[in-house]
């Protein structure tokens, strides 16, 4: 059995090697790097989104989320759902603006300073999202090879990969690497996910084997320190914390906005996010429901003390030998697929952002494509750094969405739909929202807040910090300039 695995992973290695190899000799100038020379089909963009979306946040973190607290995890994903409903709206304009990067955006409707805190802002919130890809790359190595690689070795060896992979061909790699893991996700998961209800006993053999709770819409939100069961208002509230900063996090993504620059038309933009709806709303249910039906099947043993395994080690030990090895190498791509989006990402900020902007702005294509090569290797040692210090998954999740929900989300919706934020209103929420979130954990920073504030996480704090911020600071600055809001409206 253990050789059919290694089978599984040796063909989708290769495979995602062939296309790297073979996207690397396409690429000649800084647009098909950065932004796949804007050649992207529809049907590319959907699975490039949803796989870019759908990595080890919902692989790990959803599934611990599921794993403790049942069919409540949904309200994770269902702030990307929500966010998608807006995005409809947001694509067609984003590809009209047709940058290379946010902070592009961010500078073109607001100034230079904005441009610079964003990708701050950005490097934070993206090398720690990578850093978590890597942590659950390394677990899915380990249960496939457990005498041979321990988790953190795991960890080292999914990093390798993905730094040297995405350094080669940049958006072109990354866009065709996923057309193949999405499809091969999308359906491994339809089929695996009925098989393992069957195994469970079907409904009725779920309902024996969890708590009640796993099929309310609060699971255990509604559980305080100790296990205490609090108000349903602290429940929802709960529920909240992790809706809002998926959706924040959806609404203002860059690695979205990427996608959407690198897109043929506005018409490709905007019909790719109605499949890409489709393709999350399913595949998210199906990954948190594989998460539920495991925690039925096993609710002892190793996997109870890293609940985050529990795909993994339900596809190792609870599906038919081809089906569970197709499922964690879906797994395995996912991961480094994912990885690859949220590395590259934060790589093209230092190349557009920093280094062609301020340092060398008449830069050759074959500079910046050395430059940009390095920065992929730079910030992937920092976020594999991270990685090794993160225990939990879900908790480093929480505090990448965090930043990002906070910091950038609020100026990048601004940017299209208000004409009365200023340039230093959306300075001012950029470094609000970022220092709380980096602060907040921090003796006596929460003194200055509410006391019904104080035991939650940063999110909604945070959020309320920065969105106060840039309404009072534009209340008192100058109106932008018509040239600045004309390039953002339909």
């Amino acid at each position: 059995m253990a050789h059919l695995y290694v089978a599984v992973l040796a063909v989708i290695v290769v495979a995602l090697l062939a296309v790297a190899l073979y996207r690397t000799f396409k690429v000649k100038t800084k647009a098909d790097y950065l932004v796949a020379g804007r050649s992207l089909s529809a049907l590319v963009l959907v699975l490039t989104l949803l796989t870019s979306w759908i990595g080890a946040g919902s692989l790990f973190a959803g599934a611990e989320n599921a794993y403790k607290n049942g069919f409540a995890a949904l309200w994770q994903p269902a702030g990307g759902w929500l966010g998608l409903v807006l995005i409809y709206f947001i694509a067609p304009r984003a590809r009209k603006f047709a940058q290379f990067t946010l902070p592009d955006l961010l500078e073109a409707r607001y100034n230079q300073t904005a441009r610079v805190l964003g990708t701050i802002a950005i490097l934070f919130a993206f090398t720690a999202i990578t850093s978590y890809q890597f942590r659950g790359g390394g677990d899915v190595l380990h249960l496939i090879f457990p005498d041979t690689v321990s988790a953190d070795l795991g960890t080292f060896i999914i990093a390798a990969f993905v730094i040297v992979t995405t350094a080669m061909a940049g958006m072109s790699s990354v866009a065709y690497m996923d057309v193949a893991i999405g499809s091969l996700v999308t359906v491994i998961c339809i089929v695996a996910a009925p098989l393992l209800l069957a195994k469970a006993g079907g409904w009725a053999g779920l309902h024996a084997a969890l708590p009640p709770a796993y099929f309310e819409p609060l699971g255990n939100y509604r559980l305080g320190p100790g296990g205490v069961e609090e108000s349903v208002g602290m429940g929802i509230i709960r529920g909240l914390e992790f809706l809002v900063p998926t959706l924040l996090l959806m609404l203002g993504n860059q690695v979205m906005y990427q996608k959407f620059f690198s897109a043929r038309s506005e018409r490709d933009a905007r019909i790719s996010v109605l499949g890409w709806t489709l393709g999350t709303l399913v595949l998210e249910t199906l990954i948190v429901a594989i998460a539920v039906f495991g925690r039925a099947l096993y609710p002892t043993g190793e996997v109870a003390l890293h609940p985050r395994e529990i795909i993994p080690y339900t596809a190792r030990h609870g599906l038919p030998a081809l089906m569970g090895a197709l499922l964690l190498g879906a797994v395995f791509a996912k991961v480094i697929s994912t990885a690859s989006n949220f590395l590259f990402s934060p790589a093209t900020n230092l190349v557009n952002d920093i280094f062609v902007r301020y340092m060398a702005p008449e830069a050759s294509s074959k500079r910046v494509l050395i430059v940009s090569r390095l920065a992929v290797v730079l910030l992937g040692c920092w976020a594999l750094y991270q990685a090794v210090y993160a225990e939990s998954i879900l908790e480093k999740m929480l505090y990448a969405y965090t930043i990002y929900s906070a910091a950038l989300t609020p100026v990048v919706l601004a940017a299209f739909y208000s004409k009365c934020v200023t340039a230093w209103g959306a300075v001012a929420a950029i470094a609000t929202g970022t220092v709380v979130t980096l602060a907040w954990d921090a003796p006596g920073f929460k003194a200055i807040f509410p006391p019904i504030l104080v035991q939650r996480d940063a999110i909604f704090p945070a959020l309320f910090a920065a969105v106060a911020a840039m309404v009072v600071v534009s209340f008192f600055t100058p109106a932008p300039a018509a040239g600045q809001l004309a390039q953002f409206s339909d």
